[in-house]
């Protein structure tokens, strides 16, 4: 695992020392994604350089260095990843092997097959730059599901001219040292934000700089300067496909089929030149990672998990649990508010934009823990959205049966008459009919659910009504000043989709949206910026393209989610361990902004700050955050995004 970034075109300085030292620069604000070496090259003639630095992984020798050449001097490349086949690609090249490296069997491949077919002859994740010196041209590349970053775009040069300059790298701060870089806050990527607390689809928080979309490659030259991203692998295609061909054998056969495809995987993902483990918190998808790992390993693997004091989020005893029967050599940390307070002022330079998950501080709480001991952890994560997992998925669906029998225009009218009651007012009808009905007691904070429930009242279908579901804030307009929210997929995307029903429609959106853009962000940043690589054996494209083919009754079955998955871990772990209601990777965040966090927010959260800066209304703000302070209403996420967008605004 490693970082990447470089520059094309543009004016050049005539002193390579000049373009080293800003290769240097940009290396070294990405140095924490590569401590083990750095590399720069450079071709002054065509204008093109790469820095990389080092994570090593596989081929600890000097033979591993970047950026690398190929062997007929053809390609170079600077290359962030894993090809966890690349042993299986090296048994059909025939080449005089100069190391053991997966970057020099990439390079063998592009000079024996050429670009696209070698890559899409991997398995593994990855993302990397390389320059074909015959044709000129530079091609980007990221992995199928996007498991690891790419930034790019076209900047104006400040210090060496006016000729726009192409820049590329793993995370935005690489590209914030180029001179050409123009800092342009995107007031449309802000309004995404706030809906989602995380900066999704292909923008980024800069106009100008694109992410680089998964399963996707990009190739320019100076002859085309304007390219398009080309898909060699697209998940909606495979999901309609999926659909479309379902796997027409038995329960058990299904079980026995994932469990070779999912033992197959860990076991590629198991191959490193150093020490390695898992993250384990004791639910359904990190377990059967861990079990199945444990099954392939002669001693007892390494298990990681943390813990919190408050019980209503504490799940570190169940993965104690599975870990003991397992036989697992575990270690875990308990998270308290001061690991938090004293993480908050890291979390912008550990996202480099935007980012609003707050289990982010878990996650990186949870890999600097475990990078203490090993430099490479496999994660659970892509089980929610591939076997059905999210609780949401079947609270939308059945929503929208009843909803949907409704007229719209009704449905509005009594959302508006909801909306008007406020939700004190909602809370005290509650109080009272406790006295009537002491059930009734049990519905607290009622007048927050209502006004939750209102809001998508009115949705044209089931898929609106799931985004607003899953909205922080359901207008970003209310509170961003300027810009236009784009739409969260592109239109042909959504055609792709067609075809499938409307829980599987949730699903598709989620791998290809929220766990793009949220959950493979996190566990990306947040291994990176402890030095860990992170591998995910559930997006092994393997597992991807079989989990879609599976019917909807091997996923959910008379209300348990992820049912063919929990038959693949009732074969290793008893049921007894795992069997309980699902609880999301979450820490107490709300708790802590009335606490330890509270003067940290309340600056950040300054209405005269806020009107000042020009990005937000701060009347909403100021409101919510007057509630959440009393106790009236819990508008922690709504809060999180605000507040880390200020607090990266702060460093930016």
């Amino acid at each position: 695992m490693c970082g990447i970034a470089g520059y094309f075109g543009g004016a050049w300085s005539t002193r390579p020392d000049d373009t080293l030292q800003l290769l240097r620069r940009m290396g070294d604000t990405i140095a924490h994604r590569g401590p083990d070496g750095d590399g720069y090259w450079q071709d002054p003639a065509q204008r093109i350089a790469f820095a990389h630095r080092r994570l090593a992984i596989v081929d600890l020798s000097p033979t591993g260095r970047q950026p690398m050449v190929s062997g007929s001097g053809r390609y170079v490349i600077s290359y962030n990843g894993e090809i966890y086949n690349h042993r299986h690609l090296r048994d059909r090249l025939q080449v005089d092997w100069r190391g053991t490296s997966d970057t020099e069997t990439l390079l063998a491949g592009f000079d024996a097959w050429g670009i696209r077919a070698t890559v899409e002859s991997t398995i593994g994740m990855f993302a990397f730059a390389v320059w074909d010196r015959e044709d000129g041209t530079l091609t980007l590349a990221r992995d199928r599901l996007g498991e690891k970053p790419l930034y790019y775009g076209w900047q104006g040069a400040r210090a060496f001219g006016s000729e726009p300059t192409f820049l590329f790298a793993s995370e935005l701060s690489a590209l914030k040292v180029h001179p050409a870089f123009v800092a342009e806050i995107s007031r449309d990527a802000l309004r995404t934000f706030m809906r989602h607390n995380n900066v999704g689809g292909t923008a980024s928080i800069y106009s100008g700089i694109s992410k680089l979309p998964a399963g996707c490659l990009l190739t320019l030259s100076a002859r085309e300067q304007r390219p398009q991203p080309v898909r060699y692998w697209s998940g909606a295609e495979v999901a309609q496909q999926g659909v479309r061909h379902p796997f027409t054998g038995g329960p058990g056969e299904a079980t026995d089929a994932l469990e070779s495809l999912l033992k197959h995987a860990v076991g590629q993902q198991m191959v490193a030149d150093v020490p390695l483990g898992v993250f384990l918190s004791g639910g359904v998808d990190s377990s059967v990672v861990a079990a199945l790992m444990q099954s392939q390993s002669p001693r007892p693997i390494r298990t990681f998990s943390i813990g919190f004091r408050e019980d209503a989020f504490n799940e570190a005893h169940h993965a104690r649990a599975v870990a003991g029967h397992l036989g697992t050599e575990h270690t875990e940390m308990y998270v308290t508010a001061q690991d938090a307070l004293d993480l908050v002022p890291q979390l912008p330079g550990i996202y480099a934009e935007p980012f609003a998950d707050s289990s982010q501080i878990a996650t990186f709480l949870l890999s600097r823990l475990t990078r203490a001991h090993v430099t490479v952890a496999l994660s659970g994560d892509g089980g929610d959205e591939l076997f059905c997992g999210y609780n949401r998925y079947q609270i939308t669906d059945k929503l929208w049966r009843r909803l949907s029998k409704v007229p719209r225009s009704l449905r509005q009218g009594l959302a508006k008459l909801l909306l008007r009651v406020p939700p004190s007012s909602w809370d005290g009808a509650a109080n009272a009919f406790r006295h009537v009905v002491p059930a009734a007691g049990a519905w607290a904070r009622v007048g927050e659910k209502v006004h939750k429930g209102a809001s998508v009242l009115a949705s044209a279908s089931a898929e609106e009504l799931y985004l607003g579901m899953v909205s922080h804030w359901a207008d970003p307009g209310e509170i961003v000043i300027g810009g236009t929210e784009p739409p969260p997929l592109p239109t042909n995307t959504m055609s792709e989709l067609e075809g499938l029903g409307d829980v599987e429609r949730m699903m598709a959106l989620d791998m290809l949206g929220y766990m793009n853009d949220d959950i493979l962000t996190k566990v990306d940043r947040s291994g990176m910026a402890a030095s860990l690589e992170a591998r995910v054996p559930m997006l092994d494209h393997r597992v991807v393209e079989f989990a879609w083919r599976l019917p909807m009754a091997y996923k959910l079955r008379e209300g348990q989610t992820k049912w063919v998955l929990r038959q693949v871990l009732y074969r290793h772990v008893p049921r007894a361990l795992i069997e309980r209601p699902k609880s999301g990777f979450a820490v107490p965040v709300g708790i802590w902004l009335r606490g330890p966090l509270r003067t940290w927010a309340e600056e950040l959260l300054d209405e005269s700050r806020l009107r000042a800066e020009g990005y937000f209304e701060p009347k909403p703000i100021r409101r919510k955050w007057a509630e959440h302070l009393t106790g009236d209403r819990n508008w922690e996420s709504h809060l999180w995004n605000v507040l880390m967008f200020q607090a990266w605004l702060e460093r930016a």
